[in-house]
């Protein structure tokens, strides 16, 4: 490997699926080394075959393995690592995490934890924006502890409502009243996702704008005290308030409204004394802008401001965590075309409901042709496992402009194949074949409220077949991964072949049902009519119903967690529950009976 260009030899990438692959690319680039960390489902993962060197954290979950402060920091050490890039998600807006690897000697790619502790904190990030002059979306400034808050909360500003998780973004957990109905069960479940995504429970409370547009601010600063506003984003297209396709620039924004807002952007990261990659982001209506949040580390979208200002933003968070300046200067950024990114998920869209859907990835084959990238955590073969976000990848093409941009993601959606899974492209396609869409004229509610999804059937997540070549020989070579220490290697036996779904050993995980289809994210009930059976893998969070209770059809029986996701399982007819075979905690498969209903 060639001597790194920056004073570092090796980094430690805290996270995992596209966002690793993605820092360890740059970093190999940069002749920097790699060293990635692993849970037992991500043992065989891509970001851990494309590191130099792997670690094993151990556990199933994410707290049990990529939110394990101690764990990690182990691996640092043994690793030899100098710096530690916590990616997105995860620690990466954990204070606690920035200041523990500043103790043990690593550099954070970051900001200081304070600042993380200041702006990740969304109560104390208000706070910051008010005294820079950034007025937030109308809010309280304490945390809500009861459903008494959020009632008079309502009855003040007017419904909608937004419940927030204080800590952490990306839409989990964050639920919205319509009004004062549902309020406890709404508390609840933004605690449970704010407590699984990021380890902490605080909520707040905002008002919730009826047809906003999602606009944020890309900004770098270096420790010299250059701050650079790189352009915006218009990420509105969103369900279950996540992101699904974001572009760069913002379409149809006036220039003074641009520029009002990067100014905005640069004053609030100048005031709480911010270094390195953050977004500002901002709600925009009716001519007017309020602050939202700050998100203290590298988006999922940072692409799309990569191929409008030719810049690497990993590259240039290296450089700022190593002490040197931008490779640019604030004046020098200027933008050119067009870029849009879909992000493609594993989730089943059919009538809109988005139902998470993990399992194998038999084939996947990205798009080729020009301005054409496609950032993936997954190949071939690769488990979506059920235990993390469903993120695959994301398409992203540019073009001289926006309708260029839109006909060329058009193409790249057509040729990208995901076999094995359900994804979200047949929704992507919709999206960009939309007029509101094409005349900039859609908002944040735009795809959940108005654009008719019912067209697309539930998809078969059935693979092609590969049956195996002619005069295949007795013994195969079958590349494994052994760990020593702690510490992954891979080695090549050849060893005698195994028929088609023979059993492999104690342990052998059962495959996903060919053919399985994805149901609803609110009924998802099949079987026989008695039986409700979740049309996904996940694990039970809550069960609302006993034996002897009287429900109604698609009435909500039972909440399964899946991929990052709540998802509302459905009773299956009226009648009375005779059977519940499930509890909290527990973990279920695809079509399993969790209740039986007579």
């Amino acid at each position: 490997m060639p001597s790194a260009p920056f004073p570092i030899a090796k980094v430690l990438v805290a996270n995992r699926g596209e966002i690793a692959v993605r820092v360890i690319r740059t970093c190999r680039e940069l002749g920097i080394g790699t060293v990635a960390v692993y849970s037992d489902p991500d043992r065989h993962s891509m970001h851990v075959r494309m590191a130099d060197e792997a670690h094993a954290l151990g556990g199933l979950t994410a707290a049990e393995s990529y939110l394990d402060t101690a764990k990690v920091l182990d691996a640092a050490r043994a690793s030899g690592a100098d710096a530690v890039h916590p990616g997105y998600g995860f620690l990466s807006e954990n204070a606690g995490f920035a200041r523990a690897a500043a103790d043990a000697g690593l550099i954070f790619v970051g900001p200081a934890p304070e600042v993380i502790e200041t702006m990740g904190d969304k109560l104390a990030a208000r706070q910051a924006a008010t005294a820079a002059g950034v007025a937030p979306v109308p809010g309280n400034a304490d945390p809500v502890t009861s459903v008494e808050e959020v009632l008079a909360f309502g009855r003040s500003h007017g419904w909608p409502v937004a419940v927030k998780a204080a800590h952490g973004g990306g839409g989990r957990g964050l639920k919205v009243l319509a009004g004062p109905d549902g309020a406890e069960g709404a508390m609840a479940a933004a605690r449970r996702e704010a407590t699984a995504s990021f380890g902490r429970d605080q909520l707040y409370l905002e008002r919730y704008l009826d047809w906003p547009r999602h606009v944020e601010v890309q900004v770098m600063v270096d420790t010299q005290g250059a701050v650079a506003a790189v352009g915006e984003r218009d990420c509105s297209v969103q369900r279950r308030h996540q992101k699904l396709v974001e572009e760069c620039p913002a379409p149809g924004l006036p220039d003074e409204l641009r520029r009002s807002m990067a100014d905005a952007a640069v004053r609030l990261a100048a005031h709480c004394g911010y270094t390195g990659a953050g977004t500002i982001e901002f709600l925009v209506e009716d001519g007017e802008f309020w602050f939202l949040e700050m998100n203290t580390r590298l988006q999922v979208e940072h692409p799309v401001t990569e191929a409008v200002y030719g810049l690497d933003l990993v590259a240039e968070q290296l450089r700022v965590a190593m002490g040197l300046p931008l490779s640019f200067g604030p004046d020098a950024v200027d933008p050119r075309g067009h870029a849009i990114e879909c992000r493609i998920n594993g989730e089943d869209p059919a009538g809109g409901r988005f139902s998470p859907s993990p399992g194998r990835i038999a084939r996947l084959v990205p798009p080729g042709g020009p301005f054409c990238r496609f950032d993936a955590g997954y190949a071939s073969g690769d488990e979506l496992s059920q235990y993390y976000d469903n993120l695959v990848g994301k398409l992203v093409v540019w073009g001289r402009d926006r309708e260029e941009a839109r006909r060329r993601m058009l193409r790249a959606l057509d040729e990208l194949v995901v076999d094995g899974i359900a994804t979200t492209i047949p929704a992507h396609r919709l999206v960009l074949d939309a007029p509101e869409f094409v005349g900039a004229a859609h908002s944040t509610a735009w795809l959940e409220q108005h654009l008719d999804l019912t067209a697309i059937p539930p998809a078969t997540t059935a693979g092609p077949s590969s049956p195996a070549p002619e005069g295949e020989p007795p013994r195969v070579r079958r590349d494994v991964d052994v760990e020593v220490d702690g510490r992954r290697f891979s080695v090549s036996l050849w060893v005698p072949e195994v028929e088609p779904g023979a059993a492999t050993g104690p342990g052998t995980a059962r495959p996903p049902r060919r053919g399985a289809t994805s149901g609803g994210g609110r009924s998802g009930a099949t079987g026989d009519g008695r039986s409700v059976c979740p049309p996904m893998q996940g694990t039970v969070v809550d069960v609302l119903v006993a034996v002897g209770d009287e429900v109604e059809e698609g009435q909500t029986v039972c909440v399964i967690e899946a991929m990052k996701m709540e998802n509302q399982i459905g009773a299956s007819r009226s009648g009375r529950v005779a059977e519940v075979k499930v509890e909290p905690g527990q973990a279920v498969g695809a079509g399993d009976v969790v209740m039986v209903i007579e």
